[in-house]
């Protein structure tokens, strides 16, 4: 392709409102453009690397036994009603009525589509198993927008939906799509760990997310610093010991704690270490006030919270409510004489004369012992922390930041029972049909590219997504030599099946090197003042290695350098 034909606007100052590497670099080497916050245009080169990615994700789905298809955007809110997550999914769906009243939403996720065309032609156990796949565009109202691709309110997306007669069934399709997306991302030249998950709005158990390493990623991973086991951190179990002091329990006592209010400002008030505070924090489990107790140096996880009560909607009860409900302000409530539903962390169990407030303003009880003065029920409730005890008994936790960019769930039948999706088994019993979802968020793959691959100049394209393979620049256009060689070193790679990029722009030499070290392409070639002897200089983007080649011996230069990175 010649560069004067192509659309490819790259940018000399960095964006103002991109804050990561990624972002900038793709807004500055032309490969997209935001057309509304979280909204963008993929201009020609970042078509072409989206196109790259989604070609290996196909090609991986195929030969899992997955079979493409393509659904509406536009999905009905009856669906979604079967299913119950129209009430539950919460306000990143984008739901609309048409012109007769009707509600709609924008496909968020695809499971109640997949689900009713399923449950609608398939009736029998010999159909089973079937996976279906789809690339598309998906809407989320995400609340903040940013990172660029990497949280968008549209963006693309391979969702993939398997059918089962049995759990065996269901087990060997999950294997081979967990190894079939290693495969991606390994494809895609991606550092990245699988690691154990939250099935969030999904549902289902048994789940991993694909993490790209990343500083600039939002979720956190816990993995041992000497086995494979890696988590999310919400879901990563606390195998931590605790054990009880040996000091004899004192009388409890009611102090005053004038405005002391955080943990900080107590256990410096009162001279004591953190760990000796009863964190009390009031939720509400759908809609249920529940008391959820932590030691003071520790963090509630709301999803193991969620997962212990198998409840739909987790939140923290505002100020007011909890002044409602326990008759006390934030940071002076406590488990003492309270009458609601009362969990702790299993680390509670081992406090002794420890404080907590005392549902009276300004005040805090001191020398408090769980089960004496109160009655609790126990559970691994916390995050767990760096130098905690790997939950697979090797090794101690390590956290390292990730950009989730795949998911896999073992959905069993919790869309299937609700929209009512059977099949016959071989007795002709009416059975729910066993089910896995499986997503990549492609757009977001090419952003942790972008992320992971990259320099001071610009971006640094893996060989298998790069959108050209060589890009090729020649100096002047106006010289005779030069213009001549350029064109016949264009024709004769293109027809050695190389996709080149031919720079023949009427441009000053330093706009088309910075050009070309912003886009990023593996190999360039330069035509320079020895185009009459036939030689050129071939640099390799990565290394910044360079030589001078013949032109008669530039197709195997160049395929040596693509075989080797």
């Amino acid at each position: 392709m010649k560069q004067s034909s192509m659309f490819i606007p790259t940018l000399r100052e960095v964006p103002a409102d991109a804050d990561i590497k990624s972002h900038q670099l793709l807004l500055r080497a032309g490969f997209i453009r935001q057309t509304a916050s979280g909204v963008y245009s993929y201009l020609p080169l970042g078509k072409k690397v989206l196109q790259k990615v989604e070609n290996i994700v196909r090609e991986e789905m195929n030969n899992a036994g997955a079979v493409e298809l393509f659904m509406p955007a536009l999905q009905q809110s009856e669906l979604w009603q079967e299913s119950g997550r129209w009430y539950t999914y919460g306000p990143e769906l984008m739901r609309m009525k048409d012109r007769h009243d009707r509600d709609f939403a924008l496909g968020a996720t695809h499971e109640e589509v997949i689900t009713s065309l399923v449950r609608d032609e398939v009736k029998s156990y010999k159909r089973l198993p079937l996976t279906l796949y789809q690339i598309q565009t998906k809407f989320r109202d995400e609340k903040r927008p940013r990172f660029g691709l990497l949280r968008g309110r549209e963006f693309i997306m391979k969702d993939a939906y398997s059918f089962h007669a049995t759990k065996e069934s269901l087990d060997e399709m999950y294997d081979k799509l967990f190894t079939a997306y290693s495969n991606v991302f390994r494809r895609c030249g991606l550092n990245f760990r699988a690691v154990i998950a939250d099935s969030g709005a999904m549902g289902g158990k048994d789940t991993h997310e694909f993490m790209v390493l990343s500083d600039v990623g939002e979720d956190t991973i816990a993995y041992s610093d000497t086995s494979d086991y890696a988590a999310n951190i919400e879901m990563a179990p606390v195998v931590t010991s605790y054990q009880k002091s040996g000091e004899t329990l004192a009388e409890l006592q009611k102090v005053y704690t004038e405005n002391q209010k955080t943990i900080e400002e107590v256990s410096s008030f009162l001279d004591i270490s953190a760990e000796k505070c009863i964190k009390s924090l009031l939720f509400k489990i759908d809609e249920k006030p529940v008391l959820v107790l932590v030691r003071g140096d520790h963090e509630v996880n709301d999803i193991k919270l969620k997962n212990l009560f198998e409840a739909s909607i987790v939140e923290l009860a505002s100020a007011e409510e909890t002044k409602e409900i326990i008759g006390a302000t934030v940071g002076s409530i406590g488990p003492v004489n309270t009458k609601i539903e009362i969990v702790a962390d299993e680390a509670i169990k081992a406090v002794v004369n420890g404080v907590c407030g005392a549902n009276e303003e300004d005040y805090h009880f001191i020398n408090v012992n769980p089960e004496r003065d109160f009655k609790v029920q126990y559970a691994d409730l916390r995050f767990i922390l760096e130098g905690d005890p790997s939950p697979d008994g090797n090794g101690t936790i390590t956290f390292a930041k990730g950009i989730e960019v795949g998911h896999v769930f073992k959905l069993g039948t919790r869309y299937s029972e609700a929209m009512n999706a059977t099949f016959l088994d071989e007795n002709g019993r009416a059975q729910a049909m066993i089910m896995g979802c499986y997503g990549i968020g492609v757009s977001r793959t090419m952003a942790a590219i972008a992320e992971q691959f990259n320099d001071e100049q610009g971006l640094l394209w893996p060989k298998n997504v790069t959108p050209f393979d060589v890009h090729l620049l020649a100096i002047n256009m106006k010289d005779e030599n030069q213009a001549s060689l350029a064109e016949e070193i264009y024709s004769s790679l293109k027809n050695d099946r190389f996709d080149v990029l031919m720079d023949d722009r009427q441009e000053r030499p330093g706009v088309k090197f910075a050009d070309s070290e912003l886009i990023g392409l593996p190999v360039r070639i330069t035509v320079g003042k020895k185009a009459a002897e036939g030689i050129v200089e071939v640099k390799i983007r990565k290394t910044g290695e360079m030589q001078e080649v013949h032109k008669d011996e530039l197709a195997q230069t160049i395929q040596t350098i693509i075989d080797s990175l």
